[in-house]
């Protein structure tokens, strides 16, 4: 098994592309399961085709289903922060990917994002263990 724990800086961005630290934790591992996790309650994982617009559409949907308004009970942060609470509940915290011949084995348009409403934390922490299989 081998972990290691990434800080990453998702900015002002919602979507914050990661693959590349998943293909560098993975390379010559040789197969197994590479299990990804952000330990924090305000933003998940997810795979995605990104610079297609997916990014815009995303935070579309996100924008209807969990508006950015100040309705919600939790009420400690910036205007809204109770979305971002809610986020994980539909954008899951982990992703579990397989791996073969050390590289994960994502799809032709599949990119591994970090998804984050938050605007009060921007600096974000990336567990990736791998488990040989």
């Amino acid at each position: 098994m081998f972990s290691s724990v990434l800080k990453v800086e998702t900015g002002r961005r919602l979507v914050t592309d990661v693959t590349r630290h998943v293909v560098e934790a993975c390379r010559g591992r040789g197969d197994g399961l590479v299990n990804l996790f952000v330990p924090h309650a305000t933003c998940g994982l997810a795979l995605i085709e990104v610079g297609s617009g997916t990014e815009d559409d995303l935070a579309a949907i996100l924008d209807d289903m969990l508006p950015p308004a100040d309705h919600y009970r939790h009420q400690h942060g910036s205007a809204g922060h109770g979305r971002d609470h809610i986020l994980p509940s539909f954008i899951s915290p982990s992703l579990s990917i397989p791996v073969l011949g050390g590289e994960p084995q994502l799809g032709t348009w599949q990119s591994v994002v970090i998804v984050d409403s938050n605007v009060d934390n921007r600096t974000r922490t990336l567990r990736v263990s791998f488990i040989a299989g």
